[in-house]
């Protein structure tokens, strides 16, 4: 309980800190770079997943609720950029693989599962499963999350000329209280049936599906007001901040600085993808380059919202991407025999 204190404290002085400077994204940098900060410090913090959890099914309900008729007649011309999401995956592994395992000198299944860019808590739970250093699995997807969620807004504002400074939603008052009451059905009853499911990412995939079937019937018309999307943004630059607690000069000099050059490398391979879409006329420049940007799929959807890119279709890149690399996970882990 106390570490929790001390976490949001700290986040919260992360935010006036942006705030005062008039930094970019103070709810959701803000924290992220004081918690970073601390842990590098030393100081002792927690994740507060307790909360993050649940504010993670706002996000679901935000990008659900965009899902339209008009959106679905979209699909046919969204797949054809989908199809590349595997052979992105796989450019990724053939490069990522042998960074890690001859360069930095990771045991096989440390490598694999550090290469592949699907979300840090998965890749924890299979790379446990096939005896992997669970450690530098954690600390280079940390890495990876952190390096990205920094890097793309700025990319978005000096490259692309985007602002970031897009309203996250409407006020409470606009909103009307059913929908706020369906919303909150969605949220809370979308993320416990996909977690009796089973399926990964439940409290933002079940929310996403509810809400979208609330959208396409039209019972809502509205995205969860601005005051909820902003506290979202605080608890996940919380939860990517704090994985660098207790970090030890050797984690800096081996597995962070690792997760640093192979960001670089998936900057590459991630700024080819998305120029091969837009040129192709698949989609604009924006949008082209989120859907294929590997960060986590909820630090991408709010940058989508900040920025006021085509937020569907950037979530379907990235959920299609999360379900290939954890299908293709145990797989692996059987084709080279490691773990059980």
């Amino acid at each position: 309980m106390k570490t929790a204190v001390v976490t949001i404290g700290l986040a919260t002085a992360g935010v006036a800190g942006f705030l005062l400077l008039a930094l970019p994204l103070p709810f959701l940098l803000g924290p992220l770079f004081a918690c970073l900060i601390a842990g590098l410090c030393g100081v002792r913090m927690s994740g507060v997943r307790s909360i993050g959890a649940p504010l993670r099914t706002i996000l679901g309900v935000a990008v659900g609720s965009t899902i339209t008729p008009e959106l679905v007649g979209r699909l046919p011309d969204m797949a054809m950029s989908a199809a590349l999401v595997p052979l992105f995956i796989l450019v990724i592994g053939v490069i990522g693989y042998p960074f890690f395992r001859r360069i930095c000198g990771f045991d096989g299944p440390t490598a694999y599962y550090c290469a592949m860019p699907g979300g840090l808590q998965d890749m924890m739970v299979f790379g446990q499963e096939a005896g992997a250093d669970m450690r530098a699995v954690s600390l280079v997807h940390a890495t990876r999350i952190l390096v990205i969620v920094t890097a793309v807004p700025l990319i978005m504002h000096y490259i692309y000329q985007r602002p970031l400074d897009g309203a996250l939603g409407q006020s409470l008052s606009e909103i009307p209280l059913t929908e706020m009451a369906l919303m909150v059905v969605a949220a809370i009853g979308g993320w416990k049936l996909a977690e009796r499911l089973g399926i990964f990412g439940a409290s933002i995939i079940g929310p996403m599906v509810v809400a979208a079937v609330m959208s396409l019937a039209g019972l809502i018309e509205h995205s969860p007001p601005a005051i909820a999307i902003m506290a979202a943004q605080f608890f996940i630059g919380i939860s990517v901040g704090s994985k660098y607690t207790g970090v030890t000069a050797r984690e800096l000099r081996v597995d962070v600085a690792a997760g640093m050059v192979f960001c670089l490398i998936l900057a590459a391979v991630s700024l080819i993808f998305a120029e091969a879409v837009m040129l192709m006329g698949l989609a604009p420049g924006v949008e082209a380059f989120l859907a294929f940007a590997p960060g986590g799929q909820a630090e991408m959807a709010v940058l989508a919202l900040v920025i006021g890119a085509d937020l569907p279709f950037v979530i379907t890149h990235h959920l299609l991407r999360l379900v290939i690399v954890i299908l293709g996970a145990p797989v692996m882990a059987r084709l080279f025999h490691w773990g059980r």
